[in-house]
């Protein structure tokens, strides 16, 4: 099964199209989806990449199918160097913050356990003040602002990282320190 998948993932660009494509495929055979987040945690490479990217279009449709793996997910978060890579599993982890933390979302709240939530913390802030493009520091950052509100040490830190690296970012890197920093206040 998972030897096909990969087969399958040689066929997903960046495109919009072809990601949603296999998404598609993954939501109709609920199966493949641990083996996809295996491909993207094992494979340092462009079918990694391709896997991280389908995956998070699997959650963004579908989140909780994601539920039962997210002891592989938080453990697997660290492994990931590849760029590519990062910023689809920076969206996940912000996604399944968002649904944890922000009223409304009790029908579909992730079972996020204490070691769930120190993984996301310790990868995001890792992401955070890494050499990483601006998307995975915005969803890091976000991700954070959320982990902060019951973890009481995060906040005073990542506001310190901000503060430190605000002046040396790009502009769309400043605006979402503006954005965040509006909240942390």
């Amino acid at each position: 099964m998972k030897s096909q998948l990969k087969k399958e993932l040689d066929y997903v660009d960046a495109t919009r199209k072809k990601r949603l494509e296999m998404a598609r495929v993954i939501l109709g055979n609920q199966k493949l989806l641990r083996p996809l987040l295996e491909i993207a945690f094992e494979e340092n490479n462009t079918t990694g990449s391709r896997a991280a990217w389908v995956l998070e279009f699997v959650i963004k449709k579908e989140a909780p199918l994601l539920y039962p793996l997210l002891d592989r997910f938080s453990d697997g978060l660290k492994e990931v160097s590849r760029e590519s890579s990062i910023r689809p599993l920076a969206k996940i982890c912000e996604i399944l913050l968002m649904s944890y933390y922000l009223p409304g979302q009790e029908h579909s709240r992730p079972p996020l356990t204490e070691r769930h939530k120190a993984a996301m913390t310790e990868t995001c802030f890792d992401w955070l003040i890494s050499t990483k493009k601006v998307a995975p520091k915005a969803y890091s950052m976000r991700s954070l602002l959320l982990l902060g509100s019951e973890i009481g040490w995060v906040h005073p830190q990542l506001k310190g990282v901000l503060e430190q690296n605000y002046a040396t970012g790009s502009p769309a890197y400043q605006a979402s320190v503006r954005q965040v920093m509006k909240k942390l206040v």
